[in-house]
């Protein structure tokens, strides 16, 4: 678990503040992202210390771990984490194919 950077996509970057945008203008309040950036956190240590607990899928080394209405995608390269992706399941799933292809 040590030495094992994790780093982030712009794209994944993007969509996680996109996510973050919309829930604080809709509840006019940064509680609800506070908690989801806890909870991407949590999951985040919990790949360090696991690497292949999340789900393989169908886009080479890309793994996907599952957050309620979530889902964040990873690649384990040497020693990093790449996240690829923070989607959220109820978006049409072409776009999220065109992001991970």
């Amino acid at each position: 678990m040590d030495g094992i950077v994790v780093s982030w996509t712009k794209t994944a970057l993007l969509q996680r503040n996109q996510i973050f945008e919309y829930w604080n203008k809709r509840n006019k309040s940064k509680v609800y992202s506070s908690r989801l950036n806890r909870e991407i956190k949590k999951r985040i240590v919990t790949v360090k210390s696991q690497l292949e607990i999340g789900s393989p899928t169908s886009y080479g080394i890309t793994r996907m771990i599952a957050m309620k209405h979530y889902s964040l995608f990873y690649k384990h390269l040497d020693n990093e984490i790449m996240i690829t992706a923070f989607w959220d399941n109820r978006q049409d799933s072409k776009r999220l194919y065109s992001y991970l292809n």
